[in-house]
């Protein structure tokens, strides 16, 4: 009867362990962090800011489509500036933390030919997302991606905005120069614009 109670536990405990592996092993995604399992490849952020080199960057896809105002936009009608793509959702606390922080690094960097746009993923609902640019006063335009098809044009393997809140920094040229997985605040996202500003 001992015997048996103790090989259930170790049964137990090993069913339980192999649960945890399947589980993380599902939610896993490509360069660290876990997705949703929603097939969308969203992942909790790392932590890590990535800066590339300039010949070793990947050229950003050109997104197209509507903003949350209901107006064309596309990624390529900023060629030749320096553009900040953030990740985000209303449903997001860190992306509630951070939005402060990108109205700052907005109004530092206006003058510098630095625009910020947003990506906003997840929001089922239109008004939910105005409501969070309204209440943050984001005066920046996001793309509206409920469904996840503009993330999803991000190659693999490349530095793609998986988490969120996620933020890009693209180079004058339309490349990813920089890629942070985690919330940034305005001095977080100014040292890492600086490099890239100066670039000619």
């Amino acid at each position: 009867m001992i015997q048996n109670r103790a090989f259930g536990r170790v049964v137990g405990a090993a069913t339980a362990a192999l649960a945890g592996v399947l589980l993380l092993g599902a939610c896993s995604g490509g360069e660290g962090g876990s997705t949703s399992g929603d097939g969308t490849n969203y992942v909790e952020g790392t932590g890590e800011i990535t800066q590339v080199a300039a010949a070793e960057r990947t050229e950003a896809p050109d997104l197209t489509g509507e903003t949350l105002d209901g107006e064309e936009i596309s990624l390529s009608d900023y060629r030749g500036e320096v553009v900040v793509l953030n990740v985000w959702g209303s449903w997001c606390a860190p992306c509630r933390a951070e939005a402060p922080h990108l109205v700052a690094a907005e109004e530092a960097t206006a003058d510098q030919g630095v625009r910020f746009l947003g990506l906003n993923t997840r929001d089922l609902s239109v008004d939910n997302a105005l409501a969070f640019e309204r209440r943050y006063e984001i005066g920046f335009p996001s793309f509206y991606d409920p469904n996840g098809r503009l993330i999803g044009e991000f190659p693999n393997g490349v530095l793609n905005p998986q988490a969120i809140p996620s933020t890009l920094i693209i180079d004058r040229e339309g490349r990813i120069a920089a890629r942070a997985l985690r919330p940034l605040t305005d001095d977080d996202l100014l040292a890492a614009l600086e490099p890239v500003i100066a670039e000619e």
